[in-house]
This record gives structure tokens, sequence and C-alpha cells, in this order.
């Protein structure tokens, strides 16, 4: 992979996204004669993005990394809390806000072999959200997607093509050429690389950032891979089990993660030189379940430093050297 580029400052510090206290809870049944249960699939996530920057989301299967992505994306809508996409509360918005809205955030989805249409030609695919929310002609249309083809490594020829002809790779080209054809200010980009082999991982990554140094646009960046979070990442959340366990700044974080689950995830993490291997943290034990999840801190019975109090109360994020950290014993 080649070296992150030099991201130019944003003009406007206001952020792009702010999520404050968000939450997504699902009611979920039992069975006929049991009372309906409550799964807190997000559970008071806080962060901000601004222009050019991304923040990565890591942490588990099940600790709502894709909630997250579908709430961001406007796809569901939080139970509560609040969004606000370029300081405009989605929650109070009405339909044609909310349009507007999602105009300026799209997504990449993880498997580039389901997120084509098998029937449309590229160009079609790259042309339907300008067709959709634009009034664009259909020459300036198809300036559009034949510049932004080639900015993916895409040639013309390519255009007149199904997507059953291409190969992963080049169909997560297209991918985020769909997903930056309208300009957004943001792009929630959901384990993209990890149907893709090692070398077109790096291929992908490395476009991903040549177009946020052009376009300037903010990526929520989610993934379960530590080693590419930390070639992209400006900024990292962890979760785990539907809330924050740590959030900073990512070089802060690589160096010393303060919280438990954070170590023991960075410890995990491949590493080619012996210089740079840390020593393996293991954690015991499954994700507890969304449906019946433990007193205290959600972690404590898998943690390796837990004390009598993390299985009585539930420690809230706090600032420690720099970053936001919710662990009482750190």
């Amino acid at each position: 992979m080649s070296a992150a580029p030099n991201k130019p400052a944003a003009a406007d510090d206001t952020p792009l996204l702010r999520a404050r206290d968000l939450a997504r809870h699902y009611s979920v049944s039992r069975g006929w004669f049991s009372p309906k249960a409550t799964v807190k699939a997000l559970d008071g996530v806080s962060f901000e993005l601004r222009a050019g920057q991304t923040l990565a989301v890591v942490g588990e299967s099940g600790c709502g990394k894709s909630t997250l992505a579908r709430a961001l994306t406007l796809i569901e809508t939080p139970t509560s809390g609040e969004l606000l996409i370029q300081g405009r509360n989605v929650a109070d918005a009405d339909a044609s806000t909310r349009k507007a809205l999602r105009r300026d955030v799209q997504m990449v989805f993880q498997n580039p072999y389901a997120a084509l249409n098998p029937r449309k030609t590229i160009a079609a695919t790259l042309a339907e959200p300008l067709v959709i929310n634009t009034t664009l002609s259909r020459a300036e249309r198809q300036e559009r997607v034949e510049t932004l083809a080639a900015k993916v490594g895409l040639r013309m020829e390519h255009l007149r093509r199904y997507p059953h002809m291409f190969s992963g790779g080049q169909r997560q080209r297209i991918a985020i050429a769909r997903a930056m054809v309208l300009q957004p200010g943001i792009v929630v980009a959901d384990e993209p690389t990890s149907a893709l082999d090692l070398s077109i991982q790096a291929q992908i990554l490395n476009l991903f950032m040549d177009l946020q140094e052009e376009f300037h646009t903010g990526y929520v960046f989610i993934s379960h891979n530590l080693a590419v979070v930390e070639h992209v990442a400006d900024e990292v959340l962890v979760m785990y089990l539907g809330r924050v366990v740590e959030r900073g700044e990512k070089r802060q974080l690589f160096a010393r993660p303060l919280h438990p689950y954070t170590q023991a995830l960075i410890s995990a993490t491949p590493a080619l030189r012996p210089a740079d291997r840390r020593a393996r943290i293991r954690i015991h034990g499954e994700l507890p379940s969304p449906l019946k999840p433990p007193t205290g801190c959600a972690f404590h019975q898998r943690c390796p430093m837990a004390v009598p109090r993390c299985a009585e109360v539930r420690p809230e994020l706090r600032e420690v050297d720099g970053r936001m950290v919710a662990c009482d014993v750190v």
C-alpha cells in the first residue's frame, strides 16, 4: 500500500456529520407466551465527522457497526438521539429535506457481487443516481459518468458491459464510482474490501484515498481489519455491544490503546516486522447476547482487567489522555 496522502485542511470546520447519543432499538418476539424483548443494536453513540477526514468504526460482529451505517445513510430511522447532516437534524426534516440529505450521504457495500444490478449496463448504473436526484441533461450525465469512470480506472468500453463481465475488484471500483457520482459530502463504506483478494484490497484503499484527496469527502469506514484501519483512518471509534468503548485519534490509539477490548483487538493485528508485534491478549468467551446484555460493563465477563465494580456499574465515556474511554479501571 502506498503512504496515505496529506489531506488538505477543511476551509469550514463545521462537522459534515454529527451524532449525539444515537440509538437504534429493535423489538424482538421471543415466542407466543413470552413478552417481546428489546435489542439495543445502537445504544448512545456520539461522534463528529469533518470534510476530508476518515472515521473508522471497528469491533467484532454484532457490535452495531452495520446498524450504525444504516442509520447514517437514512436507511433506518434512529430510535432516539440526534443525527445532524450538514447541520440539519434528520429527525426534524420533512420528506424533501430527507431526500436532499440522502443525496449527500452515499454508501459502498461490502459485497461487490450483490451490489450491482445485473440487468443494467455500467453506464446505466452510474447514471441512475443522476437521473433520480439531479436535473442534468443526458449529455451532462454522460460527461460526468465518463469522467468519474476514468478516475476509478474504468475504460470507456467498460461502460457498455454488464456486471457479470467484471472481477470483484472491478465491481467494487464501479460501486465506488456510483457512490461518488453525486459528489456527496459523506461516504459510508461498510467493509468495502473484505470480499476482495489482498492484492486488490490495496488498490481499492488507495482509490478511496485518492478520491478523498480530490473531492475532500468525509468517510465513515466500517471494518474489522485493523491493519486496513491503521492505513486509512484519521480517528477510530471502537464499539462493543452497541456502545462506544474508546474513541480517539488513530496514531494515539494504535500506539497506546487504553480500553482492554481495544488492547485485545490491536494485539491480534498481524505485523510483518518483529519490532511491531505485540504480546497477544486473549479474551475468552463469546459476545454476550444483545437480548440479555450483562449488567455493569458489557465487556466485564471477558475482560482480563475486570474488578467486582465492573459487574455492577456501567462505565460512561470519559476523557483520558486526549481520547474518550468507557472504562473505570484505566
